[in-house]
């Protein structure tokens, strides 16, 4: 058994595909890993490129698709052909692996027999954390606070930043409620329990829905800052301001991007929420979520 399965799933990002891969190798440590790269019928030959690197790196394996079949999906693919690890991390491609980042995060694990998964910091080209990797669950009074700006008014208020998390010490190691799939470290146990990731979510969404599903199981979910990598955020989407100049999405791709985000909204919310509330809220959040989306 070997410790760790990555899994990494690209969609036109060959040049990042290949500094993410080898920042792997050279900064893998002690650990005994694979690394498995799921293509979503990529269009600029990242197949083929990252074919010639099995020659370098005997544990690569590659899936092609012949479809953009999504994120959940292409990392499903990549967990059934992955061999019995202890853990499975989920990667993005627009990000560079530093120094024992991977080792010490399965180290963490390794002690920390409750977590079902966890993440280290990830840090942006304008060396700002990636706000997405510490969240609270978007119950309908953290998303209103959320897109309000109430929460940017009040960032360290349990009341008004329930979706940031924003009162919790972020140099210190905590429980958090959500992480996000750019750097995923699942326990396979907690991961097999809640039968990985689900495929009605295209793009976006699926990482908070991983989470939810993880505490509904009773596994509890780490933030360590301690240990980082860098993350170039939102690469193949190309809806993130912070990428937007490096960003290898076409016009196309962006329009879809933020219609997959608005959708896997309303997915989530009917999904998990839509039961616990009267249904004047699940109006009024189904309606914003629209209204949102159309402008």
């Amino acid at each position: 058994m070997i410790d760790i399965s990555i899994v990494i799933v690209s969609y036109n990002t060959k040049e990042f595909l290949k500094k993410c891969i080898m920042s792997i190798v050279q900064n893998a440590g002690s650990i005994s890993y694979e690394v498995i790269v799921v293509d979503n019928a990529s269009s600029d030959g990242s197949s083929s490129e990252i074919s010639k690197l099995k020659s370098k790196i005997p544990n690569l394996k590659i899936i092609s698709n012949r479809k953009n079949v999504g994120f959940s999906k292409a990392n499903n693919q990549g967990v059934k052909i992955s061999q019995e690890s202890r853990y499975i991390l989920f990667l993005n491609p627009d990000t560079i692996v530093r120094s024992q980042a991977i080792e010490k995060m399965v180290n963490f694990m390794d002690t920390h027999e409750d977590a079902g998964a966890s993440t280290c910091k990830l840090v942006m080209l304008n060396g700002k954390i990636d706000d997405a990797i510490h969240r609270g669950f978007p119950t309908p009074w953290n998303s209103f606070s959320h897109f309000s700006g109430l929460e940017k008014l009040f960032p360290k208020s349990k009341l008004f930043a329930g979706y940031s998390l924003g009162w919790m010490d972020f140099n210190s190691i905590h429980e958090i409620d959500v992480l996000a799939g750019a750097f995923m470290l699942v326990r396979r146990k907690a991961g097999n329990e809640v039968d990985w990731w689900d495929e009605d979510y295209f793009f976006y969404g699926e990482d908070i829905d991983f989470c939810y599903m993880l505490h509904e199981k009773g596994w509890k979910i780490y933030y360590v800052p301690n240990i980082f990598i860098t993350h170039y955020k939102g690469v193949s989407g190309g809806i993130k301001t912070i990428s937007k100049k490096i960003t290898t999405a076409s016009d196309e791709t962006r329009k879809r991007a933020k219609k997959w985000r608005f959708a896997a909204m309303k997915i989530f919310y009917n999904k998990h929420y839509k039961k616990k509330y009267p249904w004047i809220i699940n109006f009024l959040v189904n309606l914003g979520i629209s209204i949102k989306g159309g402008l």
